[in-house]
């Protein structure tokens, strides 16, 4: 069984969204789908270097 989503609304800057939308497409991805993939990889990599999400002084 998938996990379950929520459906979410952002703000993008404009070149941000139609850079993204570019890749998604280039990748046959929806927007939502490939946006949800980039954000997963970097909370990954984030964890992985031991970010904890804490600011640093």
């Amino acid at each position: 069984m998938k996990p379950l989503k929520k459906s979410v609304t952002i703000t993008l800057d404009d070149p941000i969204l139609e850079q993204t939308k570019r890749l998604a497409e280039r990748e046959d991805r929806s927007l939502s789908s490939y946006i949800n993939l980039l954000l997963k990889a970097h909370l990954e990599q984030m964890e992985k270097n031991g970010a904890d999400g804490a600011k640093k002084p």
